[in-house]
């Protein structure tokens, strides 16, 4: 069954990128690595990732750490038609998405994560997710121009999403050139998708 062990950020400081992610979302080496890269890239990544939590309160208790460690907000934790949450820029320039499908609190707020889900900007999501099937990945759901895979063992879930509409749903422009600086991790093997994101098998 196809997983996603981990994922590598790219940053011009990993060490203080390590020390953001720990004190912001509590995340060590086992979910986010970090290495050391000068690559090119300028506007939006093409892609970004989520912490599904299971309350507004515990969305705001992330988003209060990240913006005390130094993010930026893209867009204002609040109520909507799906659920609850906000959107944060790292330093290092990785956008995060905090959320919850739940619009009132069960508990008290806690920082604690159900779940980690990268979600790749695709220009075409017909092409890249036939490429994602041919490699073993199997759909959990598809609709438009949104798709998700079934991962059931993996860390970190993925799901494609055209580039467009995720820039909109980060609040940044679309516009982006050069590296992703991201590294996928995971049992699928060595390979490069549609859009440019690069696999590279786990470690373990």
């Amino acid at each position: 069954m196809t997983s996603i062990e981990s994922i590598t950020l790219e940053a011009a400081d990993p060490p203080a990128a390590e020390q953001f992610y720990k004190a912001a979302f509590d995340l060590g080496p086992d979910q986010v690595r970090l290495r050391a890269s000068d690559a090119p890239t300028t506007g939006f990544r093409a892609y970004t990732l989520s912490l599904i939590v299971s309350q507004p309160a515990n969305a705001d208790a992330l988003i209060g750490t990240a913006l005390d460690a130094g993010a930026t907000t893209l867009k204002p934790a609040k109520k909507g038609l799906w659920g609850y949450g906000g959107v944060v820029q790292a330093p290092d320039g990785a956008i995060w998405k905090v959320a919850t499908s739940n619009k009132k609190n069960s508990g008290s707020a806690s920082r604690e994560v159900d779940e980690i889900v990268l979600l790749l900007g695709a220009s075409d999501v017909g092409v890249t997710k036939r490429f994602y099937v041919e490699q073993g990945l199997k759909v959990g759901k598809s609709f438009g121009k949104y798709v998700e895979f079934k991962l059931p063992s993996s860390s970190i879930q993925l799901g494609l999403y055209g580039r467009n509409a995720l820039a909109k749903d980060a609040g940044v422009p679309p516009e982006g050139t050069g590296s992703h600086r991201i590294l996928i991790h995971g049992d699928a093997g060595s390979f490069t998708d549609p859009d440019g994101f690069v696999w590279e098998p786990a470690s373990r």
